[in-house]
C-alpha cells in the first residue's frame, strides 16, 4: 500500500480486523459499514460504593447514556482506545439537572480518585481492577481533563454486555446529587 497510514484510533481498529466477525468484515468491504470516531458514555449517581455504569436496564436517553441494555445495536464492533471519568454534583435529582451538572477532573472528588475502576466486555477484562487516580490529570496540560489512553485497546462486538464498574472504598464526603460521567473513546463501525 502506496497510500497515506491511518492514524489514531482508526489505525488501532485496522489492527483488529482479524478479529471482527465474518458479517462485519464483508460490510466494511462492501462500503455498507465504515469507521467512525466515536464516545459510549453514561452518567450514574454515586448512591453506593459500587457504580455500575452500564445496565441492562438502561435505555438510550440523549445526555444521560447513548447505548441501550449495556450493550452495543447489532452490527457495531467498537474498539476502546482511551476512558474519561469525571465527577459532578447536580442541583438537584431532575433529569435536566442532571444533564446540566457541570461534570470536572477527580481532584474534587477525594474517595472517587481513591476508588477502583474496571471494565469487561463478554465477561472479558479490558482494564482489571484499576487506581481511579489515573484519571486525575488536571495537571497534564497536555491531556483531555479526565482521560487515560489505554496502552492496549480492545474490541466490544455487537450483543456482548459492556460492563464498567467503579468500586469504592468509602463514600466519604459525597453529596447526595454527585454523579459520575464515563465514556470509552476509539473506533466504531457504522452504516
Amino acid at each position: 500500500n502506496t497510500g497515506p497510514h491511518s492514524k489514531g484510533s482508526r489505525a488501532e481498529m485496522e489492527k483488529f480486523f482479524g478479529e471482527l466477525p465474518p458479517n462485519i468484515k464483508e460490510a466494511l468491504v462492501k462500503g455498507e459499514l465504515r469507521l467512525a470516531d466515536t464516545v459510549i458514555y453514561s452518567i450514574k449517581q454515586v448512591s453506593s460504593k459500587t457504580i455500575k455504569m452500564f445496565e441492562t436496564q438502561d435505555s438510550k436517553s440523549v445526555g444521560i447514556c447513548n447505548v441501550s441494555n449495556a450493550k452495543l445495536p447489532k452490527n457495531q464492533a467498537f474498539l476502546v482506545s482511551g476512558i474519561s471519568l469525571l465527577a459532578g454534583v447536580s442541583a438537584d435529582l431532575t433529569k435536566d439537572k442532571i444533564m446540566a451538572t457541570n461534570f470536572a477532573g477527580l481532584e474534587g472528588f477525594p474517595a472517587l480518585a481513591t476508588g477502583e475502576i474496571n471494565l469487561k466486555a463478554n465477561k472479558k477484562q479490558i482494564l482489571p481492577e484499576t487506581s481511579c487516580s489515573i484519571f486525575k490529570t488536571a495537571n497534564f496540560h497536555m491531556k483531555p481533563l479526565g482521560y487515560y489512553k489505554l496502552a492496549n485497546p480492545r474490541l466490544i462486538l455487537d450483543d456482548v454486555l459492556i460492563e464498567l464498574t467503579v468500586e469504592l472504598g468509602t463514600s466519604d464526603g459525597f453529596q447526595a446529587n454527585t454523579h459520575i460521567f464515563a465514556a470509552m473513546h476509539g473506533t466504531i463501525t457504522t452504516p
